[in-house]
């Protein structure tokens, strides 16, 4: 059986004491297998779920030629070269869903509204606000350079042809694909089972809400962090809970979340504490590309696979990801490895987190050699002109600065000190968190 630390040593910038992170987001990326199982849901119930197969169009949208505004459909002949200005007799009218059925001659038209079929024969509009009608509303008389041969006529099958994909396999359903879909006629698709993730807190010292604060002790605010992250990516959660710093109860956690979910998350336990069992355990049932970041905030992350039996490759087996303990490290690391991989294994096809570039308001300390995710918040002073200003303490326990921020000042693995008014590259939170 291949490990993943056998895999990982073959990843170029391998380091499993300091990784880069594009090197653990490569690493990570190999092992996102799709989830296999597939559920056709009625389109209601199709949001947020990830397509399983190419939706192909079984007709024509718009099904017919029809008028672009409302106006008069006539044949494009009546321009003939040399023509000033048009006139031609009202012969009928077509409304959406009501289409005049009559012939039509070069030198008439068809009063027509928006979206009504185009009268056999006819091929462009007029405006309505560009002619003259006589007096009793029998005929019309327009400029004859006023319109173009085929002006405001959309045609069938314009917007989706007839055996063309209308949705890919591995989109993530959103509410205009939902109309676009019922604008075909389909009531039900095939979309990707959801993924399951299980998580978890470790630590003696966590309470959970409603629990009295003992001395020493603090409210476990990131299994409520990871719920929301989650619920965002509409995967199945399982909370398991806070579990103890023992190794036995830590064990029957781990054991029973690869059990039962495709994902495990864990928040704390993977440094180097006398208390941190997880790295002992994982060596026992468990396979482990990599412990260490060269990142700021995040260093201590853990990743590999867990098995719900005795020993690597008995039972049911999960990817595994052990977060650090410190709030603003934990949403840094899901984001920043965690994210895609869910997506991926979800059957999606992620896009590109979208970065844009900023002018510091101030000077950032920053050290080569790792990749550092600050909170900012970033403004707009004029069209395509972004500042940005950090949120004050960057330090890893301020969940605070999370809500205070707009987005994360990415600074990459080789860049060093940054000067006041230098450009840098920020991730707005907008659609992310």
């Amino acid at each position: 059986m291949t490990t993943l630390n056998d895999f990982s040593r073959c990843v170029a910038q391998y380091d499993p004491h300091a990784l880069p992170v594009k090197a653990a987001q490569a690493i990570v990326r190999q092992w996102a297998a799709p989830v296999a199982a597939v559920e056709r849901v009625a389109l209601r119930d199709a949001l947020d779920r990830v397509l399983a197969a190419d939706i192909v169009s079984p007709i024509d949208v718009p099904s017919h030629d029809n008028s672009a505004m409302d106006g008069y459909a006539f044949q494009s002949a009546a321009l003939a070269s040399g023509i000033a200005t048009v006139a031609l007799a009202i012969v009928g009218k077509a409304l959406a869903g009501h289409p005049y059925e009559g012939g039509v001659e070069t030198t008439q038209c068809v009063r027509v509204m928006t979206g009504a079929c185009m009268p056999t024969g006819c091929d462009t509009v007029v405006p309505q606000e560009l002619v003259e009608r006589n007096a009793e509303c029998t005929s019309i008389r327009f400029a004859a350079r006023a319109v173009a041969p085929g002006a405001n006529r959309r045609l069938a099958g314009e917007d989706l042809a007839r055996g063309h994909a209308a949705l890919r396999a591995g989109r993530v359903m959103r509410a205009s694909d939902l109309g676009l879909l019922a604008s075909l006629g389909i009531g039900e698709v095939n979309v990707r089972r959801r993924l399951r993730v299980a998580f978890f807190s470790t630590g003696d010292e966590l309470r959970s809400l409603g629990e009295p604060l003992d001395p020493g002790s603090v409210y476990d605010s990131n299994r409520y962090t990871l719920f929301a992250m989650l619920r965002r990516l509409n995967v199945d959660t399982l909370d398991l809970g806070v579990v103890r710093d023992e190794p036995a109860a830590l064990e029957a956690a781990l054991r029973s979340a690869a059990a039962s979910a495709d994902v495990v998350l864990t928040s704390g336990g993977v440094s180097v504490g006398e208390a941190d069992f997880t790295k002992q355990l994982l060596q026992t049932f468990g396979d482990v590309a990599f412990w260490s970041l060269a990142m700021r905030p995040g260093r201590p992350l853990a990743f590999g696979r867990v098995w719900s039996g005795e020993r690597p490759g008995l039972g049911l087996p999960a990817l595994f990801f052990g977060l650090p303990g410190n709030p603003v490290a934990v949403m840094v690391t899901f984001y920043q490895i965690v994210r895609e991989v869910l997506l991926l294994m979800s059957g999606a096809t992620p896009q590109p987190l979208p970065v844009i570039r900023a002018t510091s308001r101030q000077a950032i300390r920053k050290r080569a050699g790792r990749t550092e995710f600050q909170r900012g918040v970033a403004v707009q002073s004029e069209p395509g002109e972004w500042h940005v200003t950090p949120t004050g303490s960057q330090s890893s326990g301020v969940l605070s600065s999370m809500s205070e921020a707009n987005c994360f000042i990415v600074l990459d693995h080789d860049e060093g000190e940054i000067a006041e008014g230098q450009q840098v590259a920020i991730m707005p939170f907008d659609g992310l968190i």
